[in-house]
Formats: structure tokens, sequence, C-alpha cells
């Protein structure tokens, strides 16, 4: 097996789950979000997508700040910079497992 698909063996294994890959490319593209956007967005349920941020929250990529709009209970999410960092190199390693540079051959005349 070559180097570029053994990589794929040690991709980041929070952010290579789909639902909070989908998370943390939406804020990636935010400077914050709030639970309703994201619930919206993802099409996920509150367990699930409560259950997602727990686990970016705990891997450091996101910070969940929860406080009140007037009486409402309010919880905003960033993305932090080990979660951008962590983004980045999850996209660069699917990019040199998915799309190898090609090799030239040069073939001897017979």
């Amino acid at each position: 097996m070559n180097d570029q698909l053994r990589d794929l063996y040690v991709v980041d294994r929070v952010i290579h789950e789909p639902a909070r890959l989908v998370i943390v490319s939406l804020l990636s593209g935010v400077s914050e979000a709030d639970f309703v956007f994201l619930l919206r967005e993802t099409g996920m349920s509150k367990g699930n997508l409560s259950s997602h941020l727990a686990k970016l929250e705990t891997a450091g990529y996101i910070a969940v700040e929860k406080t009140y709009r007037g009486k409402i209970p309010l919880t905003i999410c960033r993305l932090t910079d080990a979660g951008k960092s962590a983004l980045d190199t999850y996209r660069e390693s699917m990019k040199k497992s998915l799309f190898p540079a090609r090799t030239v051959v040069k073939l001897l005349p017979a």
C-alpha cells in the first residue's frame, strides 16, 4: 500500500465523522453560530447535534458558550484555532490521499 493511502488510516476521526465534518465546515465559514442555526442547517435532531457538539468541544475544536437572550437560553458555537488547524490538516490529508500527484514513468526504448 502506498503512503498516500496509508495516511487515511491516521485521519482525524473526530472530524472525519460526517456529522461533525458538516458542523466544523459550517463553523469555518462564520465567526459564530447559534444552536438553532446549526440545527436548521444540519438537519440533525437536538440530541444528536448536542452529542456531536460535545465531542467537538472535548477535542478542543469548538468553543461553546451558553448564555441567555432575554429569558431564552442561547448556545453559541465558535471554531477554535485548534479546530481551524485540524480542519486544514484534514482537508490536506484528503487531497493527498484521494487525489495523489500523478507519477510520470519514462519508458526506455527496447
